[in-house]
């Protein structure tokens, strides 16, 4: 004979077993449900994919992470150091071998395959590296479409600018899936920038001649990186009234005209500091006239060029037309901290003389 308990047990039991079976039944029945059930498994694969749209407005989708990368380009060869990237890349841009801080941060790329340059793209040998991304300038864009027709991921950049150098960095960080160090560097210049401003926001600003790495009378016009530079350390670059090419060449007459109070060498020029003071024909100019004559350091990088270092060009000018409010120790100082950051180096302070 089975006891009151006993029947509730027993009674409890069914009870449970018939719910189950009523939400199993449910389940099957309900559209809704079997609808939910059916969307969630395309939401999950679709996340996987990342879409870009690079500088020459294309889209590129990734469907996954790129394992095998090439870049034929500097400025993205040395980005990919700064994103971690380095051991991914399997083939780059002619000259590695004069590029100081491949040496110290990613001495493998002395190594690796040469897809040739700009100017004489290796489109054969690129495609035999069998990558997942290639990533190129814009004015290789019928390189970039045939990699393209090969079925190859492409990604072509123009950092012109600070925030062309920031979509550049958005691009690629996005598609190799290094989005939070990208965000870092993004970070890290966006600081410096502001702090510089408001350290400058006072102060006058003294007109600047920069001159070209193959020729003193070669100079950046308004559309180039380097005129952005000398305005976001707070000078004025007197060359910013061309603006209607990229390199311009100028006679000693308008460099008379200009009469800069700072000329500042860009590195690996052809010339010297001392040709610039010792030339007669501007012994006129104020800078010339005060010793106010100065070379970009060169031991890692040439940072008047949109690398992802040349925020320190940026800091190292500031330093020199505003020392009075930002010491040239303490610029010397935040480098080594940002190659320690993102290189992973320990830079010798001594190589950014003055």
């Amino acid at each position: 004979m089975f006891t009151s308990n006993a029947i509730k047990r027993t009674i409890g039991f069914l009870l449970v077993i018939s719910l189950l079976f009523s939400l199993i039944g449910c389940s099957k029945n309900n559209p809704a449900i079997e609808n939910e059930e059916k969307d969630s498994g395309p939401v999950a694969e679709e996340s996987t994919e990342v879409v870009i749209t690079d500088h020459l407005g294309r889209e590129v989708v990734f469907k996954e992470k790129p394992q095998r990368i090439v870049s034929g380009y500097y400025i993205t060869t040395s980005l990919l150091i700064a994103l971690g990237l380095e051991d991914n890349v399997v083939g780059i841009e002619t000259g590695a071998d004069k590029r100081p801080i491949y040496s110290l941060a990613a001495p493998q790329f002395l190594n690796l395959p040469d897809v040739g340059s700009a100017k004489n793209f290796d489109l054969e040998g690129c495609a035999s590296l069998e990558p997942d991304l290639v990533i190129l300038p814009i004015r290789l864009k019928e390189a970039v479409e045939n990699l393209e027709k090969l079925g190859i991921n492409v990604i072509a950049v123009n950092p012109e600018s600070m925030n062309l150098l920031k979509e550049t960095i958005d691009m690629i960080s996005k598609a190799t899936g290094t989005d939070e160090r990208g965000e870092r560097l993004k970070s890290y210049y966006d600081s410096k920038l502001a702090e510089i401003k408001q350290m400058v926001a006072d102060a006058e600003k003294k007109r600047v001649y920069m001159g070209g790495n193959s020729d003193f009378l070669s100079t950046p016009s308004k559309n180039m990186f380097q005129n952005y530079m000398i305005e976001d350390a707070g000078g004025f670059n007197v060359t910013s009234d061309i603006d209607d090419t990229y390199w311009a060449v100028i006679s000693y007459e308008q460099l008379l005209n200009y009469n800069p109070e700072v000329i500042i060498i860009v590195p690996s020029a052809v010339y010297s500091k001392e040709d610039i003071l010792n030339d007669e024909k501007l012994k006129s100019i104020t800078a010339i006239k005060n010793g106010d004559v100065y070379t970009m350091p060169d031991a890692f990088e040439a940072w008047d060029s949109p690398v992802p270092s040349s925020i320190l060009g940026t800091m190292w000018l500031s330093s020199i037309l505003h020392e009075d409010k930002y010491p040239y120790e303490k610029f010397q100082d935040e480098a080594a901290e940002f190659y320690r950051e993102f290189y992973d180096i320990e830079i010798n302070k001594e190589d950014l003389t003055r």
